[in-house]
């Protein structure tokens, strides 16, 4: 059977129209964030901040192929108390790409963008990392004691070890970016992956357009596509295990990413007590299945832990 246009190809109906969207989105996408940029390790580093410097500090860290953008319609709400930073992964987003990438780097480009974005000036800030996010957060908070107050894994890709046995493992090969000739047609051909559902056509429409760049002969995509071919990740149920601060689960009720069996094994690797989070009519991309659900999550979660 050919693949679900409603799954492959959600923005092509629209021939690159930008969707009607809600009053809430509206109001918080035209919070314009701080973008600034730093330097590690000679790659750099795009950021976005929301909220006052000395408010308690918490980071954004977004998925695979994703960028700082991602955020942009969630980090207001969470402004009101903190003061809200998110960074685009070197290889990602309007970051440079690098000719190898290891997880070590991406957690100097964590705590790069804290300190210069003002997150430490309240003490210990509180990470929150979705999917491959979570990869480089847990590198981080397994360097040091007491840095960081807390680190929320978010519909992580760490599976049980039954599921492990039947995934087909990466062969290091990749492809290069297709070119479109219009922005329409680049538009069209945006998808999640996993490939899921999407109601809010007005979020995948604007996460689409900032996921693009003009280039000669038309648009392309920003993110390098040969990362997962210099990128290794170690063991990933030791790097959770091997965290130096609390740590929260949330996950997604519709995921097929982390099924349950997946979610049941990552709970099982976390301490005693460590909250989960399950948010009903989600998929794998929380924030852009159940926004406002994902924000009042992170708040109640953020107001009560971790009580250190």
């Amino acid at each position: 059977m050919p693949p679900d246009p409603n799954l492959s190809a959600p923005l092509r109906h629209l021939e690159g129209d930008q969707p009607p969207a809600p009053d809430w989105f509206r109001d918080a996408v035209a919070v314009a964030p701080q973008v600034g940029r730093l330097t590690v390790k000679g790659a750099g580093i795009e950021t976005f901040t929301w909220g006052r410097r000395g408010r308690p500090g918490l980071l954004l860290l977004h998925g695979n192929g994703a960028h700082a953008g991602w955020w942009r319609f969630t980090a207001p709400f969470l402004a009101e108390h903190h003061r809200v930073a998110a960074l685009s992964w070197s290889g990602m987003g309007g970051s440079d790409w690098r000719e190898s990438y290891d997880l070590d780097t991406f957690a100097d480009e964590i705590e790069a963008a804290a300190a210069e974005t003002g997150l430490f000036e309240a003490g210990a800030p509180v990470m929150v990392g979705h999917s491959f996010g979570c990869f480089p957060m847990l590198t981080e908070a397994g360097r040091e004691a007491g840095r960081w107050r807390g680190a929320v894994i978010v519909d992580p890709p760490i599976f049980s070890p039954e599921r492990r046995t039947g995934r087909r493992r990466e062969d290091g090969r990749f492809a290069h970016h297709r070119i479109y000739p219009t922005l329409d047609e680049a538009l069209g051909r945006f998808r999640f992956a996993p490939m899921q559902p999407c109601e809010a056509l007005y979020i995948a429409d604007l996460i689409a357009r900032e996921s693009l760049r003009e280039v000669a002969g038309g648009w392309s995509w920003r993110f390098d596509p040969s990362m997962w071919a210099r990128l290794a990740v170690p063991d990933r149920a030791a790097m959770v295990q091997g965290a130096r601060c609390p740590l929260a689960l949330v996950t997604g009720a519709r995921s097929d990413l982390m099924r349950p069996a997946d979610a049941a094994y990552v709970q099982g690797l976390l301490p005693p007590g460590s909250p989960r989070i399950d948010l009903p009519e989600a998929y794998h991309h929380v924030m852009v299945d159940q926004p406002l659900a994902f924000v009042a999550a992170l708040r109640g979660l953020l107001a009560a832990w971790p009580n250190q």
